[in-house]
C-alpha cells in the first residue's frame, strides 16, 4: 500500500498495548457506568472500533462480542444487547477500514460518525423491543460525542507507534 504524503510510517503495534488499552476502556466504562448518564460516550466502543481499523488481524468481531458480553453482565442489561452493538459497530468499521486508513484522524470522525449512530439505533431498537424504558433523548448525543472523542484517543493510542524504534542522536524522531 503506497502511503499518502505527509503520513509517518509506524511501528508495529505491541499486542500487550492493544489488550492493556482495551482492559483500561473496559475499566473506564465501568466506572463512567457508575455516573448513570445516558449521554457519557461509550469509551470502549471507540477503543474497540480505532483497534479494528488500525490492526484488523489482531482485534476483531469475537473480541468485540466478549466485550460486549462483560458490558451487559456489569450493566445488568439484558445479555448480548452491547455485544450486538459493539460486533454491528465493529462489523461495520471492519467493512470501511481500508478506506478510513487514507485520511488523517479528524477526517475520520466524520466517516466513523454513521457508525456510531448505526451502533446506537441497534441498541435503541433493542431496549424498545425488549419492552424496556426508553433511554431519552440525552442519548443522541453520544455519537457526536464519541466521534467528537476520535481524534484525541486516535492520537494517544497511536503515539507509542510513532516512536523511533532505535534511538540515534541523527534522526529527529
Amino acid at each position: 500500500m503506497i502511503m499518502p504524503a505527509g503520513r509517518h510510517l509506524l511501528l508495529p503495534a505491541n499486542p500487550r498495548f492493544i489488550g492493556l488499552t482495551l482492559v483500561l476502556a473496559l475499566v473506564l466504562h465501568m466506572l463512567l457506568g457508575l455516573w448513570d448518564q445516558h449521554w457519557v460516550p461509550d469509551v470502549l466502543a471507540i477503543t474497540l472500533v480505532f483497534w479494528v481499523v488500525h490492526q484488523p488481524r489482531r482485534v476483531g468481531l469475537v473480541l468485540a462480542f466478549v466485550m460486549g458480553l462483560m458490558v451487559d453482565v456489569h450493566e445488568s442489561a439484558l445479555l448480548g444487547q452491547n455485544a450486538l452493538s459493539y460486533v454491528v459497530l465493529c462489523g461495520l468499521a471492519a467493512a470501511s477500514q481500508r478506506r478510513m486508513l487514507w485520511f488523517p484522524l479528524g477526517e475520520q470522525a466524520l466517516q466513523i460518525l454513521p457508525l456510531f449512530i448505526a451502533a446506537s439505533l441497534v441498541e435503541w431498537l433493542t431496549r424498545l423491543l425488549t419492552h424496556d424504558t426508553w433511554p431519552g433523548w440525552s442519548m443522541l448525543l453520544v455519537p457526536l460525542l464519541q466521534a467528537g472523542l476520535w481524534p484525541l484517543i486516535g492520537a494517544l493510542l497511536l503515539a507509542p507507534q510513532r516512536r523511533a524504534f532505535e534511538r540515534d542522536d541523527i534522526r529527529p524522531l
